[in-house]
């Protein structure tokens, strides 16, 4: 598989630190509100890395965090009235309603900045004691940029072209315009641990770092999250875990485009601000799902209400198939799987295969998931298909679904399933007594309920519009 590794600006072939292990650090939501679209780009984007890797035999161990402190969150909690655990458990607890809404499936550890101050004053102390960390004079501690050789690597820099647009701001004590902090003392209020330098708390960009370290070693193989995280969150991330481990930090960076409104960039000052909590309450989750992962990972993509249409569209034509598919198997002969039924389904698992090894294109490889579904609503409408070719082709079909963690939102739906199969056959007994009237009446009765009603070669079937 290759992977385009934004340190490198070139695709690259995928050589784990490990072989047939892959150690993955994905940046995770800082927790002071709902999340919104752009934020989960990367929350699909990533799962579908991750559970393609897995489908292909890797043994993958996922990392992603949680920042539960931080000034958003600390100036929230006080709007509130409240503290900053608060506010973050909350928001946590939103996240994974959205996050399992989007299909997304939970990571190896998902750990907290808070449970892990102890390994960021490690980092910190190190740092210091090397001579890239300084304290300042009101407790806070800093990074020492210009003394990291490498800096600007990642983001494709010169330190000088970074250095116009850096500043200090009110209340801080840097040495340099571009040092940033590693530990901020806190202000009064505020919640805060014990350190050597004082009572306070991480700063940003040290936790990742932290956390990594922590859960999957000096050096990991994959780090990911969107594109405006490179500079300066993994730009810092790289020069303070290098400086302080004397080692790489990750092999490859894995970066998302951002994501348009109606070709304007979203914010909350121009209005065209969406969480995705407000998105599935009008669409539903799985559009939103398959929309952000229809096209290349890093190119932009614009959002609007028609996009996430077509997206429903799109999964309305893939549930059919499937529907199709197991109504088929319902009512098959006994047989094995035919010839042809075994080669387009290894056609499309190698097209599939193709497609993600190119730097995860997941564009054509749900193209080639339509392209099977095609091919089993030709086999459906042309012939009567052996038991074993319907498995095969339903086997073929899922697996590649799942992949792409699409198909999962109307598995729960089926409560009236009985009552409508109840109705179905009601309707077979009129047609075959020839009681137009009576098929039709309840035809129409079925269709009022959502319930759609075709006659196939196979015999009735029926799908939820």
């Amino acid at each position: 598989m290759k992977i385009y590794n934004t340190m490198a600006r070139d695709k690259e072939e995928l050589v784990t630190l490990e072989p047939g292990v892959v150690r993955i650090y994905a940046c995770g939501p800082t927790v002071y509100n709902y999340i919104h679209i752009g934020n989960a780009r990367p929350l699909c984007v990533f799962d579908v890395l991750r559970r393609y890797l897995e489908w292909r035999g890797w043994d993958v161990r996922f990392v992603q965090n949680f920042t539960d402190i931080d000034d958003k969150i600390i100036r929230r909690a006080n709007e509130e009235g409240t503290d900053y655990k608060t506010i973050s458990e909350r928001y946590i607890e939103e996240f994974w309603t959205d996050a399992k809404g989007l299909g997304i499936r939970e990571a190896t550890v998902h750990p907290r900045a808070t449970e892990n101050i102890d390994e960021i004053i490690d980092i910190v102390r190190t740092l210091e004691e090397k001579g890239y960390a300084y304290r300042a004079a009101n407790g806070d501690v800093y990074f020492r940029t210009r003394k990291d050789a490498g800096y600007g690597k990642l983001s494709h820099q010169p330190i000088d072209d970074l250095e116009s647009g850096a500043r200090i701001g009110v209340g801080e004590e840097k040495e340099d315009a571009l040092d940033f902090a590693l530990w901020k003392a806190a202000k009064p209020g505020e919640p805060f641990w014990p350190s050597p330098w004082s009572d306070g708390r991480p700063g940003w960009h040290i936790e990742c770092s932290a956390m990594a370290r922590r859960y999957l070693g000096e050096s990991i193989d994959i780090h990911c999250g969107g594109q405006d995280l490179i500079f300066p969150h993994h730009e810092n991330e790289v020069a303070q875990s290098e400086c302080c481990n004397g080692a790489p930090f990750a092999r490859y960076w894995m970066h998302n485009g951002y994501i348009n409104v109606d070709n304007k960039k979203m914010s909350k000052s121009l209005g065209n601000f969406f969480t995705v909590r407000d998105v599935a309450d009008k669409f539903g989750y799985e559009p939103i799902r398959f929309f952000l992962i229809s096209s290349s990972y890093r190119s932009p993509i614009n959002y609007n209400d028609e996009s996430i249409e077509q997206a429903k569209a799109a999964l309305d034509r893939l549930y059919n198939c499937r529907s199709a598919l197991e109504f088929a198997l319902k009512n098959a002969q006994d047989g094995a799987v035919a010839a042809v039924v075994t080669a387009f389904c290894d056609k499309r698992r190698e097209q599939f295969i193709t497609a993600m090894d190119d730097d995860m294109n997941t564009a054509d490889a749900i193209a080639a998931l339509f392209e099977l579904a095609k091919d089993c609503n030709l086999m459906l409408a042309n012939s009567q298909p052996t038991k074993g070719s319907v498995e095969a082709a339903l086997k073929a079909f899922n697996e590649l679904a799942d992949v792409l963690g699409l198909l999962y939102a109307r598995a729960a739906e089926g409560d009236d399933d009985a009552e409508i199969e109840a109705m179905i056959e009601a309707r077979k007994a009129a047609r075959a007594e020839k009681n137009w009237a009576e098929s039709d009446r309840i035809r129409d009765e079925l269709k009022a309920m959502g319930i759609i009603v075709e006659d196939t070669p196979q015999g009735m079937k029926w799908h939820r519009a």
